[in-house]
């Protein structure tokens, strides 16, 4: 079974909406300049509702270049499972969250760099996440990645598939790339942060079909 993230939560009744519509992972972005982002209290107060609501959800928290204490703290006060690194952490950054994070690639990287951040976290699913590469922007940009080479990377890693991705375009890239799972934000939405149910469910529905 495909996994499905739906990125830049902001608000409960879209949390909620998003994992009845059939979500298994929600993303929650602590990068300020991101329209998606959000405080640590803001995040406390959703996710306290759906550790105790729907403790089966993954609920991850995207960071940018944060001090690993900072992002650590964050982890355990709002209660995520995971962090997914979104800036340009090293692979000893990655290791001290003690496989409780993944890295996620502006861009396909080379063999080198993501080699090294799976040997860092090995038991860590998903592997890493693969994201379109546009200058200035950490994510939700909207652009697609490169589906040839991130089918190749799928081959071999549990991969988290990102960048553009809608309930139009969603099956083509699965049945093409085959990842472990696909990540969504912009695609749900319609307004920056402002998820669209509609949407959402058209984007569940893409992929398990």
């Amino acid at each position: 079974m495909t996994h499905i993230k739906i990125c830049g939560i902001t608000e409960l009744h879209d949390a909620i909406a998003a994992i009845e519509a059939g979500a298994d992972m929600l993303g929650f972005n602590f990068y300020p300049p991101s329209p998606r982002s959000v405080s640590a209290k803001q995040c406390a107060q959703i996710s306290a509702v759906l550790n105790k609501e729907f403790p089966h959800i993954t609920l991850v928290g995207v960071f940018v270049n944060f001090p690993n204490h900072e992002a650590e703290q964050i982890l355990s006060d709002c209660g995520l499972h995971l962090a997914q690194l979104h800036g340009d952490e090293t692979p000893e950054t990655l290791a001290t969250f003690q496989a409780k994070a993944y890295k996620a690639f502006r861009g396909i990287p080379e063999q080198q760099d993501y080699t090294e951040y799976v040997r860092a976290t090995p038991h860590v699913f998903p592997a890493f996440l693969l994201d379109a590469s546009v200058k200035g922007l950490f994510g939700g940009s909207g652009k697609t990645t490169d589906w040839s080479a991130a089918e190749n990377l799928a081959k071999i890693f549990p991969i988290l598939l990102a960048g553009g991705l809608t309930s139009e375009n969603v099956a083509a890239a699965i049945s093409h790339v085959r990842p472990w799972g696909v990540d969504t934000a912009s695609g749900v939405e319609h307004l920056p942060g402002k998820k669209d149910i509609g949407k959402m469910k058209a984007f569940v529905e893409a992929v398990r079909s």
